[in-house]
């Protein structure tokens, strides 16, 4: 399967890809960018998508390349096959439980994580809004990716759940990073305590999940879409923004971050063309980084 088809976009994206060559396992990832969008399958379908060595590092590294790429200005993440991520493959126990866990968790492989939390927090530092089409099953680790993007679209009949408990362990695949963004403390609590799966209507009221939809691939792909077309460099600044005030700066910081972005952004090409474009009542036309 190719990583990327041939189509509109093909060359400017490659162009500005990082120049270190990629290392994606197509049996676990693959990328098609298409109009800016990259759209993100996990292709181990017959697992359902569940998250082995070989999906974890493959998963970073697609997130890695994106991360690279000038041109693009959304990102679309989904499974392939029945469910989204059944979470951690339960024969890769086996191989976890006989390596020595200070020497594979504890070291910082990836900024501030290791491989695992990478899988999830790779997702918010790639610089573009990244949508999650969650159906199925989003267990365990498939839960902590999809908690990586900045929204999720999912199927009313999906089940989510922090499934670490059941096997005698915690969430540690940054899932006590996000979650504390999104839901109530109790309600992270009794998930975290009990492991037991609750419906998507449940995770939207928790505040887990952005919206329902009986098509969440549709939906998350007509949402990138419409991103698309909005100033790449303001939806950056936007992310950038989100990010910060998420951290727990201070309020002098944030306001400061708001006219740093804004005074970066009025006057320059991007927004003029969608002053211009607005104006003119046509689709923007913006410069290829």
């Amino acid at each position: 399967r190719r990583l990327f088809p041939q189509g509109k976009g093909f060359a400017t994206l490659c162009a500005r890809a990082k120049e270190a060559p990629m290392s994606i396992n197509p049996d676990r990832v693959t990328i098609d960018i298409v109009d800016h969008v990259a759209h993100v399958r996990l292709t181990r379908a017959d697992k359902m998508n569940a998250v082995d060595p070989e999906m974890a590092e493959a998963v970073v590294a697609a997130g890695r390349h994106l991360m690279g790429l000038g041109d693009l200005r959304a990102v679309v993440i989904a499974g392939e096959g029945r469910g989204f991520c059944a979470g951690l493959d339960v024969a890769s126990f086996a191989r976890f439980a006989s390596s020595d866990p200070e020497g594979r968790i504890m070291p910082r492989t990836h900024d501030d994580a290791n491989l695992m939390q990478e899988v999830a927090m790779v997702w918010q530092r790639v610089p573009v809004p990244v949508i999650a089409a969650v159906h199925g099953v989003a267990y365990g680790a498939g839960f902590q990716l999809a908690l990586g993007a900045d929204i999720r679209i999912a199927h009313p009949e999906t089940k989510l759940a922090i499934m670490e408990m059941k096997w005698g362990l915690v969430p540690d695949m940054g899932g006590m990073v996000l979650l504390p963004k999104l839901a109530r403390a109790d309600v992270i609590r009794r998930m975290t305590f009990t492991a037991e799966p609750i419906l998507a209507p449940q995770a939207l009221e928790w505040g887990m999940v952005t919206e329902l939809s009986d098509t969440p691939l549709e939906a998350a792909t007509a949402l990138a879409k419409t991103i698309a077309t909005k100033s790449p460099s303001a939806m950056r600044a936007a992310k950038r923004l989100l990010q910060l005030a998420e951290s727990g700066a201070s309020q002098a910081d944030v306001l400061y971050a708001e006219s740093r972005e804004q005074t970066d952004l009025i006057g320059k090409p991007d927004q003029m063309e969608q002053i211009a474009a607005n104006l003119q009542n046509r689709a923007p036309a913006f410069k290829a980084r």
